[in-house]
């Protein structure tokens, strides 16, 4: 699908990046190699969540009644619409704010664009975009910083306030927990298919909805007591960020792979080849530490892994939470929420077992 608005001779937005969206992210591995060299940092009594087990944002409490959730996210064009490029970076950026059991208050843009190969017209759209979702959102977007850059970025530093006792670290889940998946996997098959121009209007459509949708069930669901644990599925896709939620417990995740809801069309998409290079680079950085089924398709194992842009959130919840926990995501207009899987006692070996 190409850019309504795109002024005449100007290159498709998806042609200026080597990678899109949230398959833009450094591979898991590589990300842990890097981290390792880190020094030991004083971190103060006051920050609740920090670096530790890779969660979604870090919380610093300010009071007794109030933390402050910080974080911030960009990546290179996974649409060539520059209008919907923007809504797409900006309601990703502000899930974290969500996945943490948070309400956004505030953000700033993060803004790298090719002068002189962009139009300020297109880059504009942009900017809108993010307004657009920031409005949605009923946050501000109060300044931010600009740089002329090679590929186009676009994000959001997002920042939002929960009480400290509601926080949602993703690594809180309890042996005997249930795991429920908000939104439908394939988001990286289909931006693949779209880069290739091979994405027809209806699956595009869907693409838009689903990673423009914010992710507001994230305070209601940490009001819970039986929510436990949260993350939101992004660029490691499923199995990685379920593995996270695994290793910070101690425990061991199970995914139900036949529960797990799809966008209508990616299987078939990924028969046809339509695989992001982030996908393997997933599987090859944590591979090793997934079982799964000796038949398992390579299709299958390619959606485990598939970078998801603006994916769904993660909830990890005992059993008599499950059907209020649905109810929420259902409140919020979520109707493809599944239970997905369960959490249990690690015995050694892999940390997730799909069946």
């Amino acid at each position: 699908m190409n850019a309504p608005d795109r002024p005449p001779n100007e290159p498709r937005l998806t042609a200026l990046s080597h990678g899109g969206g949230c398959g833009c992210k450094i591979a898991p591995g590589v990300l842990s190699e890097i981290l390792q060299g880190m020094s030991p940092m004083l971190l103060p009594k006051e920050l609740l969540v920090g670096i530790e087990t890779a969660d979604d944002a870090a919380v610093y409490q300010l009071n007794d009644e109030q933390a402050l959730i910080a974080t911030t996210d960009f990546f290179m064009p996974i649409v060539d619409d520059p209008f919907e490029f923007g809504r797409i970076a900006a309601t990703n950026s502000i899930s974290d704010v969500y996945a943490m059991g948070g309400k956004p208050i505030l953000a700033l843009a993060l803004v790298g664009m090719p002068i002189g190969v962009l139009s300020t017209q297109t880059i504009g759209r942009v900017l809108e975009g993010g307004n657009q979702i920031a409005r949605a959102a009923g946050i501000p977007i109060a300044g931010g910083h600009t740089i002329d850059s090679v590929e186009a970025i676009y994000g959001l530093v997002a920042l939002g306030l929960v009480h400290p006792k509601r926080i949602k670290r993703n690594s809180d889940a309890r042996v005997g927990d249930r795991l429920v998946l908000g939104k439908p996997l394939g988001v990286g098959v289909m931006s693949a298919a779209l880069k290739k121009e091979k994405l027809s209007a209806d699956d595009y459509a869907k693409m838009i909805a689903y990673t423009t949708k914010l992710n507001t069930p994230g305070p209601d669901l940490a009001a819970l007591d039986g929510v436990h644990a949260m993350t939101d599925v992004t660029g490691f896709g499923l199995a990685g960020h379920a593995l996270e939620i695994a290793k910070g417990a101690k425990a061991h995740a199970v995914i139900d792979w036949a529960k797990v809801p799809l966008i209508g069309g990616v299987r078939e998409l990924c028969t046809q080849g339509f695989i992001t290079g982030a996908s393997n680079r997933n599987w090859a950085g944590y591979g090793e530490q997934v079982a799964v089924p000796a038949a398992f398709a390579k299709e299958d194992q390619a959606l485990l892994t598939d970078p998801q842009t603006s994916g769904g959130l993660l909830v990890s919840c005992n059993a008599t939470a499950v059907h209020e926990v649905m109810a929420i995501f259902r409140r919020h207009g979520f109707e493809a929420v599944a239970e997905i899987g369960h959490i249990a006692a690690h015995h050694g070996g892999p940390r997730l077992t799909v069946r």
